[in-house]
């Protein structure tokens, strides 16, 4: 909703709804300072080092990689919200004043995609099963619902609060990310603690080369098929 123009514009995929795009770098982090109810709206006021000035009302800012609508800004801070189901399905719910977020604004216009496209629709929340050193780099290990396994592979992306990380491993309803020395200062996952829930978003490719597949599987249409038509 309303306006995403800042800088040339927010990038959007074509036949996606104009669906933002992040990449899942983090630009910087923000503190809740304010935190309310409006209905059935939670209601965050967040401070950070982006200058108020570059944030446009309405356009969409990742936090802790939800993609949430800014409706309102003052002397360094901004006001977003989430609905009741953003709030459900997030870890929003959980914030509490004091707490920090991962901040990214949509990625614009010819910019460079560092991570991969994220775009800021949880798919559901993990709880960390460990974060532990391994050399100079820290290994967070995250438990799922087996559900989503076919979205999660070695080696593929995925979004962790807002982060883009590469799969290291996995197991059924497990996953673990490698977080280099850069990305554990720059965000908040090296406070992370086992238990502690952390939001999801699965590769968006992968999400929906799997959905064509199953379709396809369903419907009975495959390469063979295809083939024998005479295509």
């Amino acid at each position: 909703p309303g306006r995403h123009e800042r800088g040339g514009g927010a990038f959007r995929i074509p036949g996606l709804g104009g669906l933002n795009m992040f990449t899942g770098l983090i630009e910087t982090k923000g503190k809740i300072e304010a935190l309310k109810t409006r209905g059935n709206y939670t209601v965050l006021t967040v401070s950070s080092s982006i200058p108020t000035e570059q944030i446009e009302i309405g356009e969409s800012i990742s936090c802790d990689g939800a993609c949430l609508t800014v409706i309102s800004r003052q002397k360094d801070q901004f006001v977003v919200e989430a609905s009741q189901e953003t709030a459900a399905k997030t870890t929003l719910n959980r914030m509490r004043v004091g707490d920090f977020l991962n901040l990214e604004r949509a990625l614009k216009v010819g910019g460079r995609l560092g991570g991969h496209f994220v775009s800021g629709h949880i798919d559901c929340t993990g709880t960390v099963d460990c974060l532990k050193p391994v050399g100079e780099s820290l290994e967070l290990a995250v438990k799922y619902d087996e559900g989503f396994d076919p979205y999660v592979i070695d080696k593929g992306s995925i979004a962790v609060n807002g982060v883009s990380l590469t799969v290291n491993s996995t197991r059924p309803g497990w996953f673990s990310v490698n977080l280099i020395p850069h990305t554990a200062n720059e965000t908040t996952l090296e406070k992370l603690k086992s238990g502690a829930s952390v939001n999801l978003e699965f590769d968006l490719i992968g999400k929906y080369i799997v959905k064509m597949n199953t379709a396809a599987s369903r419907s009975g249409l495959t390469v063979d098929t295809i083939l024998k038509s005479g295509w």
